[in-house]
Parts: C-alpha cells; structure tokens; sequence
C-alpha cells in the first residue's frame, strides 16, 4: 500500500490531537497493547488509542519464552524499559536504554568504517517520485512499502515526494554531480538516518514503519573494486556480530529471488532467534551498473573513455537490537553480552539499620569509583525506595551481565559479592572476592570476558543443534514442520524456490560462504548442485 502524507501545520504541532498520558501513568504500563491479530500498521494518520485494553501494569510477570515468545519479547521490551509504541500504529519511541544498545552498536561501526576508507554524511530525507521510478526492478519492490507526501505549505506538491525508504536513487544523484574522472573514485561515505518502509505488519525493533539505520553507499572504478568492497563490509558485519553481540550468524549469498531490488548480489548475515525463526541482521549489496547507468553515473577513465561506476551499499539497522534480544533473552527478561551492555555492572547497597547505611554508601562509591577508573560501565543504585530484592530483579530484567552486592559484614570484610547474570541462583553468584582495587577490578573484567564467551557458545550450540541436514524435499519439509532451519543441495529454479515457500513457509536464508568441495546432488531435482542452502521460516 502506497501512503500518502500531508505536511503537518504550526498549529498541529503546539496543539496535537492525540490525548497522551502524563509520565508518571506512563511509566506504569507494559508496550503490550498490541490487537489480538497481531501489530498491524493502521492507516496513514491513525493515531493508537492511549487507553487501549491490552496494556499491562510493569509490575506484571514476564510471559515465560516457552509459552508464548512473541508475548515474552514484547514483555521484555516495556520492563527493560527499551521501547514504547508511537502515536501512530507501526511507530515505537527507542526510550534511553534501548537507544544506548543502538549507541553501542554505532560507536563500533563508525571506527570500522572509518577505518575502511568510509566517511559520515547525510542526504535528505525526502526524494522525488521520478528518482524511484528511474531504476525499474528498484521502483517494483519498493512500491508497496512508500509513503509519499503529496501535500506541502496547504498546497499540492507539483511532484510527490517519497519518504526515504532507502537511498541509492537520491545518492546516484548526488554522485552524478560529484564524479567526473577515475581521480574522484573510490567514493565511499556512510550515513545514519531514519528509514520509512510502510509495514502492514509490525513487530517493535525487528519491523516498524520508521526505523533507524546506517546505510552506506560507495563508487568505484572496476567490477572487482566493488564485489571486494561489497564483501569487506558483510565481514564487518559479521564481526561485529561474533565479537561485539555474540550472535553466532551465518554469512552467505542470497537467492535471486531474495537479493536486494536493484542489486546483482545481495550478502546477508542470518541470526538464529531463540523461537529457531531466521533473523536478517545485515546485508551488502553489489549493486553492479544498475544504478549509475539509470541515472548516468559516469566517470572519465584514464585512458580518457566515459565509464558508468560500479557500486555497492550495506546496512544495518535498530533490528540488530531485536536479534540481541531474542538470542541471548530468558524468563527473567533481557540478557545483554558485557561489549554491548549499556551498564556492564551494577551495585546494589544493601542496608537496614540508618547507622549502617553511611558504611555501605561510601563502600559502595568507592567500588563504583575504581571500576570506573578502569574503564568498566557501572551503575550505583543508591535509592531508598525499593529494596535490594526488587532492584535484583529489576537490573537482572535489564540485562545487566554482573551485580556487586554488598553489605554491613561485606564492609566489615572489605569483601563484595558477586552474581553473574548469565548463570540464574546461587550457582552464579560469588562470595568473598576483594574489594582491594587491582583485586576487584581484574575479577570483574575476567568475568565480563568470562560472560562474553559463554554466551557466544551457548548461541553457537544452539544454532547448530537446530540445523538439519537434508538431501531430499521430504526432509526440507520435515525439518522445517519441526521448526527448525534445513541445509541442503540445492541448483533449482526460481519456481523451484518458490514453491518451497508456498509450501512450507520457509525461504532460502543464504548460500552460506562455507562449503563443502564436491559436486552434490540437488535435494529437489536430482541433478547436480555445486552449493548448500539454508532453508528456515523468518522475520
């Protein structure tokens, strides 16, 4: 469906119709106030009803992951306090804790792409019709999904304008005017900006009308400047994914009917989620010709000769903050790996006479102050108001990897204890270690390391343990009926792909980068199949 939007009056901003509620109310009720069919996106200017009946108060215990995961994913968000919905149905407001997680994520990429040779700028957010309808695969899969202003100043806009679902038309023609000679090439720039992608329907952080993303875009003089670049940036990506978020991801090609509309490759990273659903992370997309000859990107060669560019773009988005979410998350709620944990401890003072609060106060500011002097992100919960089991509770739903307890004997001992929050109960929790500085501080950041590994292994075992190898249709069928991903030959046609589809919900995720040598024998038609596919329901 095609959306178009009016540019909204002076009046309508200092004055908007929405009723909301005052903070404090706010702050007492869970996201959950999805409709029983599902987060559909409503049409364009429809408000969500403030009062709406399936809110729960955040005091509420989290749906358990094994009955319902979808209500578990939407629980944890509103009690980790990562996100609320927009006012308007398919939106949702990134509150700070959810939008530090996406801070994390851009403060690694930056330094990787700034160290590729890519710099930061911006485009504009709005972009005329006749740039969409240039490239006519891009034009064809974007259709459905544009939101187009049509109204501006109280006048009808003499061209509509598309609200940016992506930016390789509007960049091929900034490039245009900016590549001349071989001299101008390599471009490469990056910006992190806001997407519009009309969603029938959403899911907060993994599908929303208006998202948050880095999308890069680069030029170069040769096919093979391009497809290197193209896979250097899916090899940050997947990094990135190891390293940073311990999301143990497939890389691989994508299926031509999966690739990127106006692409001629599209790389992708594929994450397992916990209900076993494939997750696209992130994709790099050899883009080829198609753009700069649709808008005559050219360039003088050295031999003097007129060339169009090769091109490629790559994006990640506020989805990977989903996919963190829904890897490493249990009953208890969100479960953060220390690199991206916005807050990698957190110590809870723990007190009950008024003549012992003083003694732990300043123990505990001394703790803080010596983590922090080495680096480690720590928070001090110093408040009075709730008791110590109702912050343990509250940090372990937000994720926090360590807790420092410590009280009047731990004073006494100068000792502190310690509970990791990726090992549930008194087996993860620790008694006695030291609160002598270089003592402290090496065991604290032993154990982030510790964490760090121990969730990637536990991600890693569990993706593999949930991928079946197939060598015929019966066993594609099979695997994917009992939810889990099928790996098999695979040389058939595109209606060969489609049929899967329609027949088992299942699409081909990627042709993963590792394979095995050896000609195979196709799964589906029996002749000879140089590669394996990942067949799995996704998001």
């Amino acid at each position: 469906m095609v959306a178009s939007l009016r540019l909204p009056s002076l009046t309508s901003l200092l004055f908007p119709a929405t009723t909301r509620y005052p903070a404090a109310l706010r702050r007492a009720v869970c996201l959950r106030n999805r409709p029983a069919s599902g987060l559909a996106a409503a049409p364009s200017g429809t408000a969500a009803a403030s009062t709406d009946s399936h809110r729960l108060r955040l005091d509420q215990a989290v749906t358990p992951r094994s009955q319902d995961f979808n209500a578990w994913y939407l629980d944890v968000i509103a009690s980790a306090e990562l996100a609320d919905y927009g006012p308007v149905r398919g939106t949702m407001v990134i509150r700070p804790y959810g939008y530090a997680i996406w801070e994390a994520i851009q403060d690694y990429l930056n330094v990787k792409f700034k160290e590729t040779g890519h710099s930061n700028m911006y485009f504009p957010q709005f972009i005329p019709y006749s740039f969409i309808e240039k490239e006519a695969s891009h034009v064809e899969g974007f259709s459905p999904e544009l939101a187009l202003v049509t109204v501006g100043g109280g006048n009808e806009l003499e061209e509509k304008l598309v609200v940016r679902p992506t930016s390789e038309t509007i960049v091929n023609h900034m490039f245009t005017q900016w590549i001349h000679s071989y001299r101008d090439l390599p471009l490469m720039i990056n910006q992190w900006a806001n997407v519009t992608r009309w969603e029938m329907r959403t899911k907060p952080f993994i599908r929303t009308l208006e998202f948050l993303w880095q999308e890069g875009h680069t030029a170069h003089a040769t096919p093979e400047e391009a497809e290197k670049e193209a896979k250097q940036m899916i090899e940050i990506y997947t990094r990135f994914a190891f390293e940073q978020t311990a999301i143990p991801v497939i890389a691989g090609r994508k299926s031509k009917l999966e690739t990127f509309a106006g692409a001629d490759t599209t790389y992708t990273i594929e994450a397992m989620m916990g209900d076993r659903k494939a997750l696209q992370a992130g994709t790099s997309h050899n883009l080829g010709q198609n753009f700069s000859r649709a808008f005559g990107t050219q360039f003088q060669d050295e031999n003097g000769e007129r060339q169009h560019v090769w091109q490629t773009s790559w994006a990640v988005s506020t989805r990977f903050v989903g996919g963190i979410i829904m890897t490493h998350g249990d009953d208890t709620g969100l479960m953060l790996p220390p690199k991206i944990a916005p807050i990698q401890v957190v110590i809870v003072p723990i007190w009950k006479k008024d003549t012992e609060k003083t003694g732990v106060l300043s123990a505990a500011s001394s703790v803080k102050e010596v983590l922090q002097a080495a680096g480690v992100r720590v928070k001090l919960d110093d408040t009075s108001e709730r008791t110590a089991g109702w912050k343990f509770n509250f940090w372990e739903m937000k994720g926090v990897p360590i807790r420092i307890e410590i009280g009047p004997r731990d004073v006494s001992s100068n000792c502190v204890v310690v509970s990791r929050r990726d090992i549930p109960g008194k087996a993860g929790k620790v008694f006695g270690i030291s609160m002598e500085p270089s003592t402290l501080v090496a065991y604290v950041k032993e154990m982030l390391e510790e964490i760090q590994s121990s969730l990637l292994e536990k991600a890693v075992s569990f993706r593999d343990s949930n991928i079946v190898d197939v060598n015929s249709y019966e066993e594609l069928k099979a695997a994917i009926s009992s939810g889990k991903w099928a790996r098999g030959p695979w040389s058939a046609s595109d209606s060969d792909e489609q049929r899967v589809k329609e027949e088992t919900g299942a699409t081909i995720r990627c042709f993963p980068f590792e394979q095995t040598q050896g000609i195979k024998t196709c799964l589906m038609t029996g002749n000879p199949a140089e590669e394996v596919a990942i067949f799995a329901k996704s998001y």
